[in-house]
């Protein structure tokens, strides 16, 4: 596994950089910082990540498949390509419709 200094000034094809496991939800941290860090996922069918809430506002992109995010109470549906913003203090869960992955960023406020 590469450390983050090694992925520095280059590029990166996200979506084929985390793979998907049988039955498992799997992560990869590109960037973690006290202001904030960068996660890419990849959720086999079925599987997610239970309610939580966060103390700042998280960005999931989508790279592959769909997704669905229930953000207050509210389900989000997103696909490759889009963009969700959860807010701070707001409980929310995501659960993989299909397989799919994504790029968390979690920016820290002070």
């Amino acid at each position: 596994m590469q450390t983050a200094d090694e992925l520095k000034a280059r590029a990166i094809g996200l979506k084929d950089f985390v793979d998907y496991a049988v039955g498992s939800v799997v992560s990869k941290t590109l960037i973690d910082k006290k202001v904030g860090t960068l996660t890419l996922f990849a959720f086999e069918a079925g599987q997610g990540l239970s309610e939580h809430t966060a103390p700042y506002d998280a960005v999931v992109q989508i790279l592959d498949g769909e997704a669905e995010l229930v953000i207050a109470g509210k389900p989000v549906k997103a696909r490759a390509g889009e963009l969700v913003i959860m807010p701070s203090g707001v409980p929310h869960a995501v659960r993989a419709v299909q397989r799919f992955k994504m790029l968390l960023t979690m920016i820290r406020e002070k």
